[in-house]
């Protein structure tokens, strides 16, 4: 596992913080609406989440509204999400300090934007397509991790992931992101380049799919300091 992936190494490089990326399940078709894809996602990602973080791993998940809002965790209120596992509502984005709580995001063309503080090990999970970027959840994702964990922006590492780019839309939202990140302050981002309408092995894509699709899921987490 550790092995794939290459795009997240600037955040793998720091001491104590795992991320990992999931793709296309390939042997499987997803069909249907966001909820009918989540449930029939769910053992596929629960089993991703316990290859990344262990058996019992505390898993939180943000509802993914296409808004701006970041929830710090633990300690959000959650709701039960359509595939049974709870979620924190109205937010597309998650932040930690604690060690040992897996965040976790979907996308099926919009970004997942990992952050990650390589000096006091605070970390972040943010879902940033059209509507996100356009809010700058960016910038209030990094603000957050500043008022919450005293980070400094320029100690936070990001990556983003694979999205949708063009040619195939219209808004080359992931410059936009990236320009929002330096404007931020930060100083290591790293964009995998990687277009999700352009590669139906490994991605799905909302826009290339009709909308009817599977999700992809990033996750991050810091170790329990031993």
């Amino acid at each position: 596992m550790t092995e794939a992936f290459s795009f997240l190494n600037s955040i793998r490089g720091i001491s104590g913080i795992r991320a990992h990326w999931v793709e296309a399940i390939g042997s499987e078709t997803i069909y249907g609406d966001r909820d009918s894809a989540m449930k029939q996602l769910r053992k596929h990602h629960e089993l991703a989440v316990r290859q990344f973080a262990g058996a019992g791993a505390e898993w939180w998940r943000a509802e993914q509204v296409h808004g701006t809002d970041v929830a710090i965790v633990p300690g959000a209120e959650t709701t039960l999400a359509a595939d049974g596992l709870p979620i924190v509502p109205g937010v597309d984005g998650l932040i930690t300090q604690k060690a040992g709580i897996v965040l976790a995001i979907y996308v099926a063309d919009c970004a997942a934007v990992w952050l990650a503080d390589q000096r006091n090990g605070a970390i972040g999970l943010l879902h940033s397509g059209k509507k996100g970027t356009e809010g700058n959840i960016i910038e209030k994702g990094i603000r957050g991790m500043i008022d919450a964990f005293g980070s400094r922006a320029q100690d936070i590492v990001v990556v983003l992931s694979p999205c949708i780019r063009p040619p195939d839309y219209e808004v080359d939202f992931a410059t936009d992101i990236q320009q929002q990140a330096r404007a931020a302050g930060v100083a290591r981002f790293h964009d995998c380049g990687l277009n999700t309408a352009a590669d139906r092995e490994r991605f799905y894509s909302y826009r290339r799919d009709l909308g009817r699709t599977g999700r992809m899921m990033a996750l991050i987490m810091r170790d329990e300091i031993s």
